[in-house]
């Protein structure tokens, strides 16, 4: 064949070698064992349940309108994946509360399942656009026959924002009562039992107070590192001002100036409690401390998990974020500045729940604000390395790894 510069008859193949008939066929070697009776799957997922559960509204009333199924198989969906995010999250909090997050094993355990946590919000948070599909007027066909219920009855959701932890003082006022208010009987009793326990929040709280190095009798990084930042900045001080009078020099002064105020008050125990008094802090100052060293010394196989961890916790703050904000522009989309379905202001009361006041794990965002140049930060002593280099395992004063399930 002309062009080709391979089909000359020493780069031929026998393509009649290829044929199927001369090839052994063992996809067809199964043996369909449902036959035999026993479990199957649609049984298994109990799909008779969860397939004839969309009930259309519009239906009922003798005007079947197409969009309402969209609208309840979306979320149902949320919901399906909101208890398993329930189901992940409170068996990481089982393992902070017995105390098994010594042993590494566990703390990969805990990593993987805030993982995947993230994964499913990020799934969430992408699903919007299936519902975005629906217009404002398909919505408004059939939005009068959903009254009173409202997305905010959603108990779930109400659950995973307690056992996060959002600051019950910080909670937006729903229609100015408080939230647990619209949910009766055994659902307000869930809430309540919910915001009595741990939350997420004060379990790595306690957790992070326990960093090792922090202690001033021992490697005292808290100590150490102020010293450090102390120098730093006097260093840098020095260099500006030799520097022959400019423009240029003194707002290099003024940005030094800026940047010492901010560094010197990561130092003032009392500032920090009394931000945490008005809500703008969540952690310990503590606990605030451990962060900061795990962040340092990341690269350290000890801490790597952790970091890890803490990058967990951002990213569910962020894509809880993003799907308040993604949830309030559908609603702004579908129903304007309208009253929602369950008597709220709708758009106007979702926009004031997308903003700090919610993200549990503020203080780990705000670590970046007092990062410093790395020769700033504490040399680790032969004996702190050796034990940050060191992978601790589960010992006589904890449960085994099985024990944590």
């Amino acid at each position: 064949m002309s062009g080709c510069p391979f089909w000359e008859n020493k780069y031929q193949y026998n393509f009649n070698k290829l044929s199927l008939s001369d090839v052994e066929d063992k996809s067809q070697e199964g043996q369909n064992k449902a036959n035999k009776g026993g479990l199957i799957y649609g049984d298994y997922l109990q799909l008779d349940k969860i397939l004839n559960a969309q009930e259309l509204q519009s239906e009922k009333k003798g005007n079947k309108i197409h969009d309402e199924h969209l609208f309840i198989v979306t979320h149902q969906a949320y919901e399906l994946w909101f208890k398993q995010i329930l189901w992940e999250l409170d068996s990481v909090r089982v393992i902070f509360q017995n105390g098994h997050v010594r042993d590494e094993r566990n703390m990969l355990k805990v990593v993987a399942r805030m993982h995947r946590i993230a994964m499913i919000l990020k799934l969430l948070v992408e699903q919007f656009s299936v519902l975005e599909t629906m217009t404002a007027l398909d919505f408004f066909d059939f939005r009068d026959y959903l009254s009173p219920a409202s997305g905010f009855q959603s108990l779930q959701f109400r659950l995973l924002e307690n056992k996060i932890g959002v600051p019950q003082s910080l909670r937006v006022p729903y229609n100015r009562r408080h939230y647990r208010d619209n949910f009766k009987g055994k659902e307000n009793e869930l809430l309540l039992k919910s915001e009595q326990e741990l939350t997420l929040l004060q379990l790595v709280e306690a957790w992070l107070e326990r960093t090792p190095g922090l202690q001033p009798g021992g490697f005292n990084f808290w100590g150490k590192f102020e010293m450090n930042v102390l120098k730093g900045l006097e260093e840098e001080f020095a260099m500006v001002q030799a520097k022959e009078d400019s423009e240029e020099k003194e707002d290099q002064m003024a940005e030094l100036k800026k940047q010492k105020e901010v560094l010197i008050s990561l130092f003032d125990e009392k500032l920090h409690e009394h931000l945490l008094s008005k809500g703008e802090r969540r952690l310990s100052y503590k606990a605030m401390k451990g962060a900061l060293m795990i962040y340092f010394y990341r690269e350290e196989p000890r801490f790597q998990i952790p970091f890890q961890l803490l990058t967990s916790l951002m990213d569910i703050d962020v894509l809880m974020t993003k799907w308040r904000y993604n949830h309030v522009c559908m609603v702004h989309r579908m129903i304007g500045s309208k009253a929602g379905t369950g008597g709220s202001s709708g758009y106007q009361y979702l926009r004031s729940t997308v903003s700090d006041r919610y993200k549990v794990f503020v203080d780990l965002f705000n670590l970046s604000t007092y990062l410093v140049p790395r020769h700033w930060i504490p040399k680790l002593n032969p004996t702190v390395h050796k034990f940050l280099y060191t992978a601790e395992y589960c010992d006589s004063s904890y449960f085994s790894s099985d024990d944590s399930d």
